[in-house]
C-alpha cells in the first residue's frame, strides 16, 4: 500500500492519454504530491479497461482524444461497469462543448488542458471528497441554463449533435477520410456516411465540402488540426 510521508494512504490516480510526454507530466506532478500517486497509465481505452479490474484506482484522469474509441466512449464502458468510479476529463478541447457533455456522460469534472497544472490538483482533490468539478465559466453557463436566462451562443448548435456525431465531426476535422474514420470508429463506411448526413442536417450544412471545411475550421479553432 502506497502511503505520504505523514502515514496515510495516498490516492491512486490511472491515466489514459495517448501522448507519452502528458503522461509523465501528469505522473510527475501527481507523483510529488503527498497524498496523491499514479497507479497506471494508457495510451486508449481498450488497454485502460485491462488494467481498472487489477489496479483498482481511486479515480481516473482521461483524455477525450484517444485512437480508437475516444474518452467519452470509454468514460460509458467504464459507468457500464463501475457507476462511481471517479472520472475527470482533461482535455484539449473547448469546454463549452465538451464539458456538460461529459458530466452527461458520468464524469465528475472538466478541466482544460490548458489550465495552470496546480488547477489539475484542485480538480483531483475535489473530485475524491465527492464534489464536482468544472471551471468558473462552465459553472456559471450551467447555472445561468437552469435559470433560464442564458443566451444563445456560437456553440449552440454543436452541442445538438450527439456524442459519436461529435467524435466524426472532430475526424474529419482532423483530416480523416471517410474509410478512415470507418476503420478507426470499427464502424461501417455507410454508418459513417450517416452520421455525416445527420451532422450537415443540425449544422444547416448544405454539401460535402461544406462539412468539411466547417470542420477544419472547428479543429483550427481548437486547436487540433
Amino acid at each position: 500500500m502506497d502511503h505520504g510521508a505523514g502515514g496515510a494512504r495516498r490516492r491512486q490516480v490511472f491515466v489514459v492519454d495517448d501522448h507519452p510526454i502528458v503522461r509523465q507530466g501528469l505522473a510527475l506532478l501527481i507523483n510529488q504530491q503527498p497524498d496523491l500517486s499514479v497507479c497506471g497509465e494508457a495510451e486508449d481505452a481498450q488497454s485502460a479497461l485491462e488494467s481498472l479490474a487489477s489496479l483498482k484506482p481511486d479515480i481516473l484522469v482521461v483524455d477525450i482524444s484517444l485512437q480508437g474509441p475516444d474518452g467519452l466512449d470509454l468514460l460509458k464502458a467504464i459507468r457500464s461497469r463501475d457507476a462511481d468510479l471517479p472520472v475527470l476529463i482533461l482535455s484539449m478541447h473547448d469546454e463549452t462543448v465538451y464539458a456538460e457533455r461529459a458530466l452527461r456522460a458520468g464524469a465528475q469534472g472538466y478541466i482544460m488542458k490548458q489550465e495552470a497544472t496546480e488547477q489539475v490538483l484542485i480538480a483531483l482533490r475535489r473530485i475524491l471528497s465527492h464534489d464536482v468539478y468544472v471551471s468558473d465559466r462552465i459553472a456559471s453557463r450551467m447555472l445561468q441554463r437552469y435559470i433560464g436566462t442564458s443566451k444563445a451562443d456560437c456553440a449552440a448548435s454543436m452541442t445538438e449533435l450527439t456524442d459519436r456525431e461529435l467524435e466524426v465531426f472532430r475526424l474529419i476535422g482532423e483530416g480523416h477520410s471517410t474509410r478512415q474514420i470507418a476503420i478507426e470508429l470499427h464502424l461501417s463506411i455507410k454508418t459513417v456516411e450517416s452520421y455525416q448526413a445527420h451532422i450537415k442536417e443540425k449544422l444547416a450544412l448544405r454539401t460535402s465540402r461544406e462539412l468539411v471545411q466547417h470542420a477544419i475550421h472547428w479543429a483550427v479553432n481548437q486547436g487540433i488540426a
